[in-house]
This record gives structure tokens, sequence and C-alpha cells, in this order.
């Protein structure tokens, strides 16, 4: 049986008795998700050995044949390290999953920003002296708290990619919205287009000439009214991504009426402190890319929303 392994800057492949006679070029392909132009860079930059020699991409592979090839990157030099505390779910030498909190963007989208995420995670890296690109494979809204999955180079960011693709990375978000889409135990599926909005730079909408974009989600707790601020009383909903549109959980519930709390943009209203959208990435779950082996990171509710569902409760 081919078994792989990533030791350092390195992923080691040893062939199985499937490979026996295929050329080196499929088994990066097939076997490693290697693609065309890593494997252009992987020949030029002499990163690919096969049994410790510098191998001929047509070389007919036998079981037991070993594949050593380059997968790290050169190390990030458009982030400057920007010490901040970073809360780590889970860590090794192929991914890492933080825990992100609100009012925080995952990473620079425009010229000036040197406070993301990206940055506190550059220099947490640059500290344990593994100096490397930050590559997170999904990202959450500068508001949203939560876990986020980070690729500890691109070619583990390819194979997370792949997963994100075909739906095999879980998410699983926790939502405070105005009133009750239905009864606590419910669960329904919204599948509505979300398209740019015409009239505002940021905020999405429904609309049929929108990208697919399914959520779906089960209602948890069911709370009465707060005079004057949820008249219409709240629901606890935990939510699970089919596909990943931006802003897609705060749009889909507002255009059934259900904003989130503390989600101005869409519609929603200031509750308890909630100074942001009431929504948090609870849970991410994937398979390892590496041994295959599926994780599950569960990531703490905030402050914020804590207070929030305390004072829920209360009524």
């Amino acid at each position: 049986m081919a078994s792989w392994k990533i030791d350092g800057k390195w992923l080691e492949y040893e062939a199985g008795a499937a490979d026996a006679g295929l050329p080196l070029e499929v088994i990066l392909k097939e076997r490693l998700s290697v693609s065309g132009r890593m494997l252009q860079r992987l020949t030029r930059k002499k990163g690919l050995f096969l049994n410790r020699k510098q191998p001929f991409l047509k070389k007919k592979i036998q079981p037991g044949d070993r594949i050593r090839l380059l997968i790290a990157d050169a190390p990030e030099t458009t982030l400057t390290p920007v010490e901040m505390d970073i809360s780590v779910l889970y860590e090794d030498d192929t991914v890492l999953v933080v825990n992100k909190p609100s009012g925080l963007a995952v990473h620079p989208v425009k010229e000036g920003q040197h406070h993301t995420l990206a940055h506190g995670i550059a220099y947490y890296w640059k500290q344990r002296g593994k100096p490397r690109a930050v590559r997170p494979v999904h990202r959450l809204d500068k508001d949203t708290s939560g876990a986020v999955l980070i690729a500890c180079n691109s070619f583990v960011h390819q194979l997370l990619d792949k997963q994100l693709r075909e739906h095999s990375i879980r998410r699983t978000y926790l939502a405070v919205i105005s009133g009750h889409p239905g009864a606590e135990g419910e669960t329904n599926t919204i599948s509505e287009p979300i398209a740019r909005d015409p009239h505002h730079p940021t905020r999405r909408r429904v609309h049929e000439s929108g990208h697919e974009a399914v959520t779906r989600y089960r209602v948890m707790e069911c709370f009465p009214a707060l005079p004057g601020i949820l008249d219409e009383g709240a629901s606890l909903v935990e939510v699970e991504l089919e596909t990943g549109r931006t802003h897609q959980i705060r749009v889909h519930f507002s255009h059934l009426g259900f904003p989130l709390v503390g989600d101005t943009l869409y519609g929603g209203v200031r509750a308890e402190g909630m100074q942001r959208q009431a929504l948090h990435a609870a849970r991410l779950e994937f398979g390892h890319p590496v041994t295959g082996e599926r994780h599950e990171c569960t990531a703490p509710v905030p402050e914020d929303m804590e207070r929030l569902l305390e004072r829920l409760r209360q009524t």
C-alpha cells in the first residue's frame, strides 16, 4: 500500500502495488494532486527526486520507489509580522486552525491594512522559527468570530481548497436572529441565489441573477420578546453552509425577515452590547491533507454573544 508523509519542507511518497508501471508524472498529478505549474517549478528548482536521484517524468514507477518533492514556499514578504494573541485550536506541520476574534479581518484586501489575522499569524510563525506565507483556505467576515483554517504551504492549500470545493470541509455556525423561523428543533434549507447589491458597495442581496447559495439551519432555542428591542423575540440557530457566498448567512436570514441581531447592514437591531452581527463559526471539520483523518475543531462562543444569550434566556 502506498504511503506518504510530510517531513519539514519535503513530502515523501512510497509507491504501492497499485502504482506499478505508472509514469512518475501520473503519480504526481493523480496521486499527489501536483498541478502542472507546481511540477514545472519543482523541475526547475531541483525539488523532485526519485530514490534520491533527479528523475525523468516518464520514468515507470515500481512498488517501494520513494518520491520526494519540495513543498515549502518562500517566506511571506508582503506581510509585516504584527504581535497579537493568536488562539490556536489545532496545529501541526501542515495546517493551523485559529479562533478569530470579531473586528479583525482575515487577510488584507486593500493597501494600507497592517493589522489582520494574517499579520498576527505571520508573527506567530516567525517567533517559532517557521516563517512562511499565510494561506487561508476560507475566510470570515471581519465582524464574524470563530474557526479559520490556514494551510502551511501552497501544496497543502490546493489539497484543502479541493476539499472546500467538494463540500467535504464542514463549517457550522451559531447565529442569533430576530424572530422565530420555526419551533425548537425544526430544520430547514434556504436556497436562494445571491448577487451584489447595485446600490451599495459591499452589500449583497437575493436576486435571480446571482450565484447559487444554499444554507441549512436548525432552530436551537427560541426566546420571547425583549420589549422595545426585539419585539418579535429571537432565536439561536445552528447553520451549515453548502456554498460560501459573501455574507451568505446574513443575506439569507435577512431575506426571510429574520436578520441577525446586531447586523445593521441587513436590517438587524443592536441589543445587549452586540456591536456586530451575532454570528460565530463554532465548528470546523476537515480531512487532514496527509493522513486523511477527520479533524473537528470547536471555537468557544465569544463573550459578547454569551452575554446576549444570557440576557435572552432571562426573559
